[in-house]
């Protein structure tokens, strides 16, 4: 976690912080999850929100925006993969290959 400190650490490979980079994403999933469900809990979905370009949007259309940015972000991983290893589609032919963490 020192490195996080370091300038510019967010533009470098973070192979050697898997396990910074993993708490810092649950970190931000946790903040993420309290904050959408504080807002279903007091006014719904449908609770208007000015954005910082001064655009109104619900939190049903944030939800939607982020599930649509989470998906275009899983195709292009897939597309590394693709690049890199050479097969294609969802579930190309061969062994799996184990997830392990180091």
């Amino acid at each position: 976690m020192e490195r996080l400190a370091e300038p510019g650490w967010e533009w470098r490979s973070a192979a050697d912080d898997a396990a910074a980079l993993y708490a810092l994403w649950e970190q931000a999933v946790d903040r993420s999850r309290r904050a959408v469900t504080d807002v279903l809990l007091t006014t719904g979905v449908d609770t208007v929100y000015t954005a910082p370009d001064g655009s109104l949007v619900t939190l049903r259309r944030l939800l939607v925006d982020m599930i649509e940015e989470y998906a275009r972000h899983t195709g292009h991983a897939d597309l590394i993969r693709e690049a890199v290893d050479g097969r294609v589609g969802e579930d190309p032919p061969g062994v799996a290959y184990p997830f392990q963490v180091a």
